[in-house]
């Protein structure tokens, strides 16, 4: 189900204040000089406030534990409890047991490599290696079956 076809006139509302507060930061961002040398700011920018918003689906401005858990299981990456606490310590500092944006932006752009962070960026390169089969399937023989 596509973000469009999800709820209706209030959802639609709500996804655009949450996208205004976050393309906010964003230009907060883009013009910090400590964030000059990136490469592709700007598009790297988009990308995490896209991933963001999609998980952040109640637009609380946090991803809590259940979040992060829903979040690594679309991506086919399910933790237990113990490795998601781990997790969001590493994102937060240890500071709140919520992922704000602004901590999401910093693991994602930051030097160190976080487990999350690494599993968000194999997730893109996979989805931009993925090669899709085009035209009719090849035919089956009986001989094919198991």
């Amino acid at each position: 189900m596509s973000k469009e076809a999800q709820g209706g006139k209030a959802f639609g509302l709500l996804k655009a204040q949450q996208e205004e507060k976050l393309q906010a930061i964003n230009k907060e961002l883009l013009d910090d000089p400590k964030y000059v040398d990136v490469e592709e700011l700007e598009s790297k920018l988009e990308s995490f406030k896209q991933k963001y918003m999609e998980f952040d689906l109640n637009d609380q401005g946090e991803i809590d534990m259940m979040g992060l858990k829903r979040m690594l299981e679309k991506l086919g990456v399910a933790k237990t409890h113990l490795e998601l606490k781990k997790m969001m310590t590493e994102v937060t500092g240890g500071a709140t047991e919520n992922i704000n944006y602004r901590d999401f932006l910093s693991m994602m752009l930051g030097k160190r490599s976080a487990i999350l962070r690494l599993i968000l960026m194999f997730e893109d390169k996979a989805k931009d290696s993925e090669v899709k089969p085009s035209g009719p399937p090849p035919r089956k023989t009986f001989s094919d079956l198991p």
